[in-house]
């Protein structure tokens, strides 16, 4: 009975086989699921209050002639783009961000390209001009431009007292000339855009392999400059792109240097897209014309961004 019983041991049934997993398998999904879920629920939360829907408020705000503290607003269509047509304000401070990003963008890109070429080609110091041209970047842009305020000051800055050193009588007035505000914000801008540039190619010259350089002066090519457009300049062009892309998006957004430094002035001569939606909407209180500016102004940089992208990517090499 003994041998029978252990020839007859408890062996678990096919129903309990099949249904196990089953079971299992039907929970783990609502479980993986869950908790997916739930680790997304705050970027969803944080994505809905602080981009879709100011978003979503500030395109309808752009058909309404909404004035911060009214009681309610009407809608009033194309009326804000239409105004802006007719605004000599607009006008003037669409035709300055023209200028500053057509030249700080070139300037800021080509001198970070030569700071990188130059780091990257000497044999010591590198961390000492990287940490250098880096400055600009991680400084707080209020401070910089309390700095500069003092360096271009018509009689106390340094500057200028150096123009008086080497002859220079009647030095101009950097910030307070209607003639000069907009060059010396944008050698502003490109002293700040001009580290973060740098550090972002010294990164796609780092990923060139050395023996290409090699090959190529096997193949002929004796001098710097020959390896740079031959080697260098091509393998540079998804970094390039991005350098550009990146340049145009900061460019195009000045604020905060006019604000600190200008205001505007004088004469509207340095006053910018950004400026302008500021003062609509938090001088002037006029919500619904400042957010009509907004969408031109996003509009812009999406153009510009997308041309230059069709533009460079057929010269590019993904590699």
């Amino acid at each position: 009975m003994a041998g029978a019983w252990r020839r007859r041991r408890w062996r678990p049934s096919p129903l309990s086989d099949a249904a196990l997993p089953r079971a299992a398998t039907s929970r783990a999904p609502v479980g993986e699921a869950l908790a997916g879920l739930m680790l997304t629920l705050p970027a969803g939360i944080a994505y809905l209050v602080l981009l879709l829907l100011p978003t979503l408020a500030a395109v309808t705000l752009a058909f309404t002639d909404y004035e911060l503290g009214m009681p309610a607003l009407n809608w009033i269509g194309l009326d804000n783009f239409r105004e802006m047509l007719s605004d000599r304000g607009f006008a003037i401070a669409l035709r300055n961000t023209v200028i500053y990003v057509g030249t700080v963008t070139p300037l800021s890109i080509g001198l970070g390209l030569g700071a990188a070429l130059l780091i990257e080609a000497g044999t010591r110091g590198r961390a000492f001009f990287r940490a250098v041209f880096f400055l600009p970047v991680v400084s707080l842009t209020v401070a910089m431009a309390a700095a500069w305020q003092y360096l271009l000051h018509p009689t106390i800055g340094p500057l200028n007292a150096l123009l008086r050193q080497v002859g220079v009588t009647d030095p101009p007035f950097w910030l307070s000339s209607s003639d000069t505000v907009l060059l010396s914000l944008a050698a502003i801008g490109v002293w700040e855009s001009l580290g973060y540039n740098m550090v972002l190619f010294l990164a796609g010259l780092s990923a060139i392999p050395r023996e290409l350089y090699a090959a190529a002066e096997v193949d002929g090519a004796r001098s710097a400059f020959d390896r740079f457009r031959l080697v260098t300049w091509p393998l540079l062009g998804p970094t390039t792109l991005f350098v550009v892309t990146i340049t145009l998006i900061r460019s195009v957004r000045v604020f905060d240097t006019v604000a600190v430094l200008t205001q505007g002035g004088p004469n509207k001569a340095s006053e910018v897209l950004l400026y302008t939606m500021y003062r609509e909407g938090f001088t002037y209180l006029r919500l619904g014309y400042s957010a009509a500016i907004t969408l031109v102004f996003l509009a812009i940089v999406l153009a510009l961004v997308w041309l230059q992208t069709k533009a460079m990517d057929r010269k590019i090499h993904y590699g």
